[in-house]
């Protein structure tokens, strides 16, 4: 039991590590890629490979009928839309910073619940909540790259708005089905809805270099193949509260990498900023001591 513990642990850290890395992938790729042909190739990859992830773990394919519509919704919300914004946005935007703002994902979900469930936060949660935004705030305000463009921001507040809309989406699904399964048929569902965006960009395939190809191929397989499939593992055997503890460590490791790969500075108020907003999402997503509300 120990050494299963141990192994899920590490399958949590991995995930932190690779995606934390795919922001630095997305920025190298999308000089020469399109942003929805780089999503239409990454899960085009993806779901080549999760076909025979589930053949080999005896995964069932079968969804019914009468959840088809909602699984196909959020395939498109998730996929479709979240990386049309995601990827706009890592364009304007250095690796960091975007990985930082896509970090308050758990935040901007947790207000979601307020609004439409009527949950109401104890103070460590709202807590959070205020710091995690005045992080934000501290990294938009007090950016320092001339790389970036305010559009930027808003694509990945759009990128945060999708994902909230996917998890709720996604909610209802994972009760009645593996959880590999759900994210399979939404990468499907969510490549064939990058299609029509792709080919409106008139990508030239034929030009591309090999280091863009290599990014592009690392996000298919490790970003999105590989990733999910062991964030899965991790969300079924630790539940969603242990598990989001891995989540809070991507944009750390983005910015680490990006820090040394890519030459990126943040300035001192930013990453002051970032601490928070870090933080922020610690606080408000860790799981519960038993006895504590």
């Amino acid at each position: 039991m120990k050494t299963d513990n141990r192994l899920v642990i590490l399958a949590g850290l991995a995930v932190a590590l690779i995606w934390g890395l795919t922001f630095l992938s997305i920025k190298v790729a999308i000089r020469e890629f399109g942003p929805m042909s780089l999503a239409l190739f990454r899960f085009v990859i993806a779901s080549i490979l999760l076909t025979f992830i589930m053949l080999i773990t005896r995964t069932p394919f079968g969804i019914a009928r009468k959840d088809m519509f909602l699984l196909a919704a959020s395939g498109l919300v998730g996929v479709t839309l979240y990386f049309f914004f995601e990827n706009n946005g890592v364009m304007r935007l250095t690796a960091s910073e975007s990985s930082i703002i896509v970090g308050t994902i758990p935040i901007v979900t947790l207000l979601g619940e307020m609004l439409i469930l009527k949950h109401r936060p104890d103070r460590r949660v709202a807590g959070g909540i205020v710091l995690s935004f005045v992080g934000v705030a501290l990294i938009v305000f007090r950016s320092e790259s001339a790389s970036s463009a305010p559009a930027g921001y808003l694509y990945m507040g759009g990128a945060a708005l999708s994902w909230a809309a996917y998890s709720f989406l996604t909610r209802p699904l994972s009760g009645r089905y593996s959880m590999l399964a759900v994210t399979f048929w939404q990468m499907v569902t969510g490549a064939l809805g990058c299609i029509p965006l792709a080919l409106a960009e008139h990508q030239n395939w034929s030009a591309l270099s090999s280091v863009a190809l290599a990014n592009a191929a690392f996000l298919g397989v490790f970003g999105s193949a590989i990733g999910y499939w062991l964030y899965v593992i991790a969300l079924e055997r630790l539940g969603p509260g242990a598990s989001s503890v891995f989540i809070n460590l991507i944009p750390v490791v983005a910015v680490a990498a990006s820090f040394i790969l890519l030459g990126e500075r943040l300035g001192l108020m930013q990453l002051a900023g970032g601490a928070m907003a870090v933080l922020g999402v610690y606080l408000a997503t860790a799981p519960r001591r038993k006895g504590s509300r």
